[in-house]
């Protein structure tokens, strides 16, 4: 038969539930299951953070009320820890962020759109036939990118009888 635990944590500690609490000391954070330790890190280190806490609510050592109150997290950070650590395990708290891919105006297309704007072709149609949305070449032309010919305004001169 299991026997209970007994709720004793060491002296110092901030309690999270009847089975965990953690201390801090100097620029560590050490938390406890009862008296014994079972992780640690760098008071700063939020990626190791959110590690440690999603494992206690992922596991059921924790719960999500329980966690806010306690550390002062919002429940959507705690969520999107929980479902970082879910979909990517502990790796997923310490991998690169995903970056934008390449940009639509790679070295030809500028230089094709150009030509093409420059013998006259709006910018509507350029994008057309250069399989591109039209903003993305008025965002060039906006930037100094690519420069588009002025239309020539036609003046009506009012005659007075």
């Amino acid at each position: 038969m299991p026997q209970a635990q007994l709720p004793i944590f060491p002296h110092g500690t901030t309690q999270i539930n009847a089975n965990l609490a953690f201390e801090r000391q100097a620029d560590w954070v050490t938390y406890f299951h009862g008296l014994l330790p079972v992780f640690k890190h760098h008071v700063h280190d939020t990626k190791t953070f959110h590690l440690i806490v999603s494992q206690f609510y992922d596991n059921g050592n924790a719960t999500q009320a329980e966690m806010c109150r306690v550390f002062g997290v919002t429940p959507i950070s705690l969520k999107r820890a929980v479902k970082c650590y879910r979909e990517k395990g502990a790796a997923g708290f310490f991998e690169e962020p995903a970056r934008r891919g390449a940009v639509v105006l790679t070295a030809p297309v500028p230089a094709t759109a150009q030509q093409q704007l420059d013998e006259g072709s709006g910018i509507v149609e350029v994008a057309a036939q250069l399989s591109i949305k039209a903003d993305t070449l008025r965002k060039a032309v906006a930037a100094g990118k690519l420069h588009c010919s002025v239309k020539k305004k036609i003046h009506h001169t009012r005659q007075t009888s």
